[in-house]
């Protein structure tokens, strides 16, 4: 008995220390851009950003927790210390980089113009001259267009929510928005908000400014976090799991992250 006694104290020490050894990992979202991350009818989280999190938890023996910010928030907010990574579709880019860390790409999602069916909309600067382009406040698509558009007489509105975005487009206060395709598509286009509204034309491309994929955003002195970040996302790659939740929440759409 004293033995079993013994066996049993020992296999609850273990447990206690395997819990013990489980760090709490905070991620930091901006919480109403779907199919990223948004809350459904009880207020739950969910979303492609959500599971994709989950299973960076599991894999790396880490508990989740989230805190939710604004997207042009979310670095300061870091920096400050309120969570420990950013998962929120965040691009990695040359500018965000200077004053923040990234995990290694995780996935890339391209970025589209939405205007009304059959405007003739283009996204080109002879086609949107004139015209009033709504973007998400801190977003590389806001960046992207005050880059390469407004300087050609395009108006260019930011907004701290995409939903206000879709809002004043469907009113007549814009004339379109450049987005994340997938956002787009499952946040505005597949709704019925969205009906007599397409992608207007082919993705739009800069490197530099649109950056080279997807990935978790941490404070650059974070050395330790990010080498098990970047372990878990390589493990999260290779099992499919990537691919699998793209597919779910993605569909048609190659996350692929380009070598």
């Amino acid at each position: 008995m004293k033995k079993l006694n013994a066996l049993f104290l020992a296999v609850g020490l273990l447990s206690s220390v395997s819990v013990m050894a489980q760090e709490t990992l905070r991620y930091g979202l901006e919480s109403q851009y779907p199919p990223f991350e948004s809350r459904n009818a009880a207020g739950e989280l969910e979303g492609f950003d959500i599971e994709l999190g989950k299973a960076i938890c599991q894999v790396g023996n880490f508990k989740c927790s989230w805190v939710e910010s604004s997207f042009d928030a979310l670095i300061p907010a870091l920096a400050a210390k309120k969570f420990d990574a950013i998962n929120s579709a965040m691009n990695i880019t040359e500018a965000r980089m200077k004053s923040i860390g990234f995990t290694r790409p995780i996935y890339r999602i391209p970025s589209q113009l939405i205007g009304k069916s059959g405007s003739g909309l283009q996204p080109d600067v002879q086609s949107l001259k004139g015209k009033n382009i709504g973007v998400l406040q801190g977003s590389v698509q806001e960046t992207f267009a005050k880059k390469h558009w407004e300087p050609q007489g395009v108006t260019i509105t930011s907004y701290q929510d995409q939903n206000q975005v879709y809002n004043d487009m469907v009113a007549g206060r814009l004339d379109g928005t450049l987005v994340m395709s997938a956002a787009g598509q499952s946040g505005f286009l597949e709704k019925p908000q969205g009906k007599g509204y397409a992608f207007a034309g082919v993705p739009v491309e800069d490197t530099q400014i649109l950056g080279v994929g997807i990935g978790f955003g941490l404070r650059k002195d974070d050395a330790k976090l990010k080498q098990a970040l970047d372990a878990a996302i390589v493990k999260v790659q290779a099992d499919g799991t990537v691919t699998r939740l793209a597919a779910k929440f993605f569909p048609g759409i190659d996350v692929t992250i380009r070598e």
